[in-house]
């Protein structure tokens, strides 16, 4: 069995859609941030010493494996060939070379979490800061400050990775290569993220269609059921 630690308000939701994906059975063990400090409880840092989710155990193996990153590797390695051989999930070298469908599902993979995730948090941060409560004559230096970085950091960098972004999806279902593969997966967060800050319509239509396509499918939906609802933070 599978047990998939779920802190509220983190990224398991994709775990949880690969391994609705996959058939595989799993259960949800559910942790509850600290509603001041936000940080993870005790318990779940006794399955992994930083307390970050998600975290999966694996019984069979005996693994406890953090980062999402990590999770989708190692649950596609281990369980994605089962009745998938002709759509693997990680693309496999095609008469010992390395094609398109192989580089592409690895640099989304690392690009979702590595590039395009830094700015998305940045922004998150900054509009925090100006819903945080604070002295009168304070507040004005902190909104300054929040419309500093997005005016010279966040908004161009997210322009830039959507429009990227955008580009490599038209024309195309899915990131690498003709069906679901790991990429997908891993990208579905930060575009979700995207989506429900609404940095996304009217602007990058192929992202768009991308969330609703992945939102419709009923792996997904069985995996929201499991897990509940989940704010894209």
């Amino acid at each position: 069995m599978i047990t998939v630690h779920h802190l509220n308000n983190s990224r398991s939701q994709r775990i949880l859609w690969l391994l609705e994906e996959l058939g595989l059975e799993y259960e949800v063990k559910r942790y509850e941030r600290d509603p001041k400090t936000m940080a993870a409880p005790e318990s779940l840092k006794q399955v992994h010493p930083l307390g970050k989710s998600p975290v999966i155990t694996d019984d069979a193996t005996g693994q406890t494996i953090a980062e999402s990153g990590a999770i989708v590797e190692y649950l596609a390695e281990s369980y994605g060939s089962k009745d998938r051989s002709d759509a693997p999930l990680l693309p496999e070298r095609k008469g010992g070379k390395l094609d398109k469908a192989y580089w592409d599902c690895r640099y989304w993979l690392h690009y979702a979490e590595g590039s395009l995730m830094p700015p998305l948090l940045v922004g998150l941060i900054t509009a925090k800061l100006r819903a945080t409560k604070m002295p009168f004559l304070v507040k004005p230096v902190a909104n300054k400050i929040a419309e500093q970085i997005d005016r010279s950091f966040t908004q161009p960098r997210l322009k830039e990775h959507f429009s990227f972004v955008n580009e490599h999806l038209a024309g195309k279902t899915w990131f690498a290569g003709d069906h679901l593969t790991a990429a997908d997966i891993q990208m579905s967060f930060p575009l979700e993220a995207a989506a429900a800050r609404g940095l996304i319509d009217g602007k990058y239509p192929n992202i768009r269609q991308f969330v609703d396509m992945i939102h419709a499918r009923p792996a997904y939906k069985a995996a929201l059921e499991s897990g509940g609802d989940y704010d894209y933070a």
